[in-house]
């Protein structure tokens, strides 16, 4: 108990030790340029960690789809490919279920022994059991006929890489109270009319042919019109304000976004029922069924801003000088445990000072002094050690 109070209240103060290894030396100056060289480089330039920084972004999106197709003979415009008009995506095929009424049936081509827990696709069981002539029965179920007929193949309408896609997105960033929007300050009306995106010649422009879109995501063109599938458009603001708001310019990249199901035999694609109502002049209702298959666009905006900051600055900049003595810490585990003389580098880095082997007294130049048992060296409190040294 009296050893750990005594420990307690003992006083630790750094010792200047001076090494003369080039080896060490150069250790400890490759340690701290490397050090350096990170922070500055990295922490710095490349994550601006000077800056303060705002990812919480208030961002809208409008789409406008044009072009013109035929489908099955039948010439098809915005109104007719584009469903629900709020979204932006394009039909590329359609099968087409006419003059559908609901009415009782039994299911054309099940088994006659129907278990209660099979699953209809056509409609609602009865719970009546129809018999045929062989004494078997069929569940008798409410639907609507003619079903559905998914083995009739219809042509996709190739001419929506034809189309043309607008976007019109607006970001704010809300701690700098920054409004951007996706036209650059010297666009004009006509130069919207003319220009179309390119990744290289014209990368602000808003306007994107679908053709192009899925040539940079490397899609088979025949097989997504035929199945459908979902293209991902992604705005990215990265805005470095220090520089000004002339610089904050928007970047567009393109992804499949259903790639993991393309080759999924399951469910392959992307497809959408609706239907169209109809009244007869009895008064019966019918409809026209539509499954569609369609290339889905989901555009979708990533945004960050910076600004010089000066408590974010000091902080970084004392992490960068504290990491900097790193090297001394390294330095001294290698002459510690690893080089020849390691014992007399510990003898003169440590030294324990009691009332035993120290006393004050009143040097020459009217300065409280520490005596100690040791040879002293003449640089103003720190030892000297060389290669050359013996333990004394």
């Amino acid at each position: 108990m009296v050893g750990c109070i005594t420990d307690f209240f003992t006083y630790e103060t750094t010792k200047s030790v001076v090494v003369k290894s080039w080896f060490v030396g150069i250790v400890n100056r490759i340690v701290q340029l490397l050090i350096i060289s990170y922070f500055v480089g990295w922490v710095f330039i490349h994550e601006k960690s000077y800056q303060v920084k705002d990812t919480g972004i208030e961002s809208s999106v409008m789409t406008k789809v044009k072009g013109f197709g035929d489908l099955n003979g039948q010439v098809m415009d915005v109104a007719d490919y584009v469903f629900p008009q709020q979204v932006c995506g394009a039909r590329t095929n359609i099968s087409m279920t006419f003059d559908s009424f609901s009415t009782l049936r039994f299911p054309v081509g099940r088994t006659t022994h129907i278990r209660w827990t099979e699953r209809f696709g056509g409609g609602m069981i009865t719970g009546v059991c129809l018999n045929s002539y062989n004494g078997t029965g069929h569940c008798e179920i409410y639907g609507w006929c003619p079903a559905e007929d998914d083995n009739v193949y219809i042509k996709p309408m190739m001419d929506v890489v034809k189309f043309t896609i607008f976007i019109k997105n607006s970001v704010r960033f809300p701690l700098f109270n920054v409004t951007r929007g996706n036209f650059i300050s010297t666009m004009t009306s006509s130069d919207i009319k003319k220009c179309t995106y390119h990744p290289e010649k014209n990368p602000f422009c808003p306007i994107f042919r679908v053709e192009d879109v899925l040539n940079i995501t490397r899609q088979n063109q025949t097989a997504l019109a035929l199945k459908g599938g979902e293209i991902g458009i992604n705005i990215e603001w990265k805005c470095n304000l220090d520089w000004g708001l002339e610089y904050c310019l928007p970047k567009y990249s393109f992804t499949r976004l259903d790639a993991p199901f393309v080759k999924n035999a399951v469910s392959s694609g992307y497809n959408f029922r609706f239907a169209k109502y109809f009244m007869t002049e009895n008064g019966t209702e019918f409809r026209t069924l539509h499954k569609a298959y369609a290339i889905r666009f989901d555009v979708m905006v990533t945004g960050i801003a910076g600004k010089f900051n000066t408590v974010q600055t000091l902080i970084h900049l004392v992490a960068a000088f504290t990491s900097v003595g790193l090297g001394t810490v390294l330095c001294d585990i290698i002459l510690l445990n690893f080089l020849k003389g390691a014992d007399q580098y510990k003898a003169k880095k440590f030294e324990e000072v009691t009332n035993n082997k120290a006393s004050l007294s009143q040097s020459p130049d009217s300065q409280l002094s520490l005596k100690q048992g040791i040879k002293s060296s003449y640089d103003s409190g720190a030892i000297s050690l060389a290669n050359s040294d013996q333990p004394i």
